[in-house]
């Protein structure tokens, strides 16, 4: 079973892509999708930027809320975004099916490089959103080079290069950027123009400062884990390796391949079953983007996974967005995740900032009768079975399930926080307990509840997760503590978490510092839907929020929540999901003082199975024990307990004198919790 997530049109008719090619059922029976299908969206992007293009082509001003760079520097980024996607199209036929788009990009190149030009491209300058369009116009060069670069007049391929010189003894913003400089300045050695092989090297030398080992970097100093491993950190290594050549130690090389293969074991299992990528980070307009690392592993002769799983991993996604209105009735890649959501996406985005999706094309590059493109499809990792898959190096536990396809992302280390004693604001893509391939947190977050625990001012107002501090992430388990500070008080309060996952359920222990008399709220996950609010319901100690669909958030309060109110959370306009979204919570009015101990269940199902068992086991009240298959369980006595009920969910715990938690889930799997 699949959540389907939102109101899905008939999936053999998307009006938005017209042409696609029939299924193919034999070489593609998970998804239907082949090589055509990829041309075919390829080009229905393509095609659907022309109006928007300038009279000399080298720029396309898209419709929507401009960036922060402004509308010029708008302009180039919708030319090199596109360019990038139509060098994959061009050089993956040869240059044999797309003239059209050869002269097109061709002629673009020539105006947007003369400075008389009216619509020439703004120069490359300290920090510059231009540095970063400037490495998709180097790529794209490289990969067109016998269509393309070879036959510019002289005078075209000199200005192209001054431009894409403007990086040289430039400052550079330190992140994936650096890797901009890295691509730009290959490109310009590999045409004999004037580089910089020291700021070459020295891009590449810094990423190595942010590898923290299993595949993973962080994108740039701090806690910085997100999709820019995929699209930008191991991608950009690849690329460059392939600009480079002869010209590239053989050393860097193999161990980037390496740290790719490493990478792409863990990337493969954040897809749902119907092809979600894990809503989690920043840059998500950039969507089906998150398929790229597995292209350019298979290009690199650096992936572990077999054709046909890479195949369906990407083609899910594509086709994901496909059936979810992506692109929009005009072929637009807008600024959102389904439809156009402004609070999804970041300052630096402006309307052509979703083109860096073109990346997921990478793909086309491989000859049609590769086995990547030929090779049956196979089911993707949540397809086959649960999965619990620990991530020490970003803090990250996932646990999927394939009775609902969901993919779950226990978050204990990414909180993308400048390193001490910088202060920023928390970010709702990063601060939050847990994110999923079937959710997204609730957007602006300053009071939403979901997946948050915090102490709350007299006004309400929530404490953020701020900092988050790793403990351990091993097994089942991942923990971190964070420092909880109310508004008005320079003091903070620990609260160290440990989260447990087993199947679809997630226990979260709590150990909470607080002043006497301080309430404290947890929530449980954000549920969206376009067709309508979703269903709230509540019980003592527990709440949920149900989905037309049955895609059911529920939070039950196990121990030390005496006295907890429950509710659910009803907003509009708030979630990238869906126009309706809630989320169910529980408060505890007054916190005793001290380190108190909470312990929450909160479970993201799209199961009946499961969800049945949660609702139907609910509303009971019992004094310590219950009954379950005949045998007596019980959640231990009163005084260690704290509670003067315990709430049935199939999930017993019991806090030991010593202050262990030990947990049986549902299934009768046992877990224990330290001191």
């Amino acid at each position: 079973m699949s959540a389907p997530h939102v109101s899905l049109p008939d999936p053999t008719h998307l009006p938005n892509l017209p042409g696609l090619p029939p299924a193919d059922p034999v070489t593609s029976p998970v998804t239907g999708w082949t090589r055509a299908h990829w041309e075919a969206v390829a080009d229905r992007l393509l095609d659907a930027l022309r109006p928007y293009a300038s009279p000399g082509l080298a720029q396309y001003r898209l419709p929507g809320r401009p960036s922060h760079s402004g509308p010029w520097s708008d302009g180039l980024e919708g030319f090199a975004r596109s360019f990038l996607l139509a060098a994959f199209r061009i050089a993956g036929s040869g240059g044999r099916q797309t003239p059209g788009l050869i002269e097109r990009y061709a002629a673009g190149l020539a105006s947007g490089t003369d400075p008389r030009s009216p619509d020439h491209w703004p120069p490359i300058t300290d920090r510059s959103q231009p540095m970063v369009e400037a490495a998709s116009v180097a790529i794209a060069l490289h990969e067109t080079r016998p269509w393309i670069w070879d036959r510019l007049d002289d005078r075209v391929r000199q200005r192209i290069a001054e431009w894409l010189g403007g990086f040289l003894g430039a400052v550079v913003n330190d992140s994936n950027w650096r890797l901009f400089q890295v691509i730009t300045e290959e490109f310009l050695a590999s045409v004999g123009a004037p580089h910089s092989r020291a700021e070459i090297d020295a891009g590449l030398a810094r990423l190595e400062d942010w590898y923290r080992g299993d595949g993973w970097y962080t994108d740039g100093d701090g806690r910085k884990f997100d999709y820019y491993n995929a699209w930008a950190l191991h991608l950009y290594p690849v690329l460059w390796a392939r600009i480079a050549g002869p010209r590239a130690d053989s050393r860097p090389v193999a161990e980037h391949r390496a740290r790719l293969r490493t990478f792409l074991l863990d990337h493969q299992h954040f897809f749902g079953a119907d092809g979600a990528p894990v809503h989690q980070g920043r840059s998500l307009t950039y969507r089906f983007g998150t398929t790229a690392p597995l292209w350019a592993g298979v290009l690199a002769d650096a992936t572990p996974l077999p054709p046909g799983r890479t195949r369906r991993l990407a083609s899910g996604a594509l086709k994901h967005f496909a059936e979810r209105g992506v692109p929009d009735e005009r072929g637009l890649l807008t600024l959102g995740w389904y439809r156009p959501f402004l609070p999804v996406i970041q300052r630096y985005s402006g309307p052509a900032s979703p083109y860096w999706a073109s990346k997921a094309f990478l793909g086309l590059l491989l000859p049609a009768h590769h086995p990547v493109w030929t090779a049956p499809e196979e089911p993707g990792p949540v397809e086959t079975g649960d999965v619990r898959r620990a991530l020490p190096a970003p803090g990250w536990l996932l646990h999927s399930t394939a009775a609902d396809g969901i993919v779950r992302l226990v978050n204990h280390g990414s909180d993308r926080l400048p390193p001490p004693p910088t202060r920023a604001d928390d970010s709702p893509h990063y601060a939050r307990f847990a994110y999923s391939s079937a959710t997204a947190p609730e957007t602006p977050a300053d009071r939403a509840p979901d997946n948050h625990i915090a102490l709350l001012a007299p006004d309400g107002t929530p404490t953020p997760r701020g900092r988050i501090h790793p403990l351990t992430v091993e097994g089942p388990r991942a923990a971190s503590w964070h420092r909880a500070v109310l508004p008005g008080s320079g003091e903070g309060h620990r609260i160290e978490s440990v989260s447990v996952v087993h199947g679809p359920w997630e226990v979260r222990v709590h150990r909470v510092d607080a002043p006497p008399g301080t309430p404290v709220r947890e929530g449980g996950w954000a549920v969206a839907d376009d067709t309508g609010p979703p269903l709230g319901r509540t019980g003592p100690g527990r709440a949920l929020a149900r989905r037309a669909d049955g895609l059911t958030s529920t939070i039950v309060g196990l121990h030390g929540w005496r006295d907890a109110g429950a509710a659910v959370a009803h907003a509009a306009r708030a979630n990238a999901y869906g126009h309706h979204s809630a989320t169910p919570y529980l408060t505890l009015p007054a916190h005793p003082g001290g380190t108190h101990l909470l312990v929450t269940l909160v479970v993201l199902s799209a199961d009946p199975e499961v969800n049945g068992d949660l609702e139907s086991n609910g509303g009971r009240k019992t004094n310590g024990d219950r009954r379950t298959n005949g045998r007596r369980e019980t959640n231990g006595d009163r005084k260690t307990n704290g509670d003067p009920y315990a709430r049935s969910s199939g999930t017993r715990v019991r806090v030991t004198v010593s202050g262990e938690v030990e947990i049986r889930f549902p299934d009768g799997t046992r877990e224990r919790v330290p001191r």
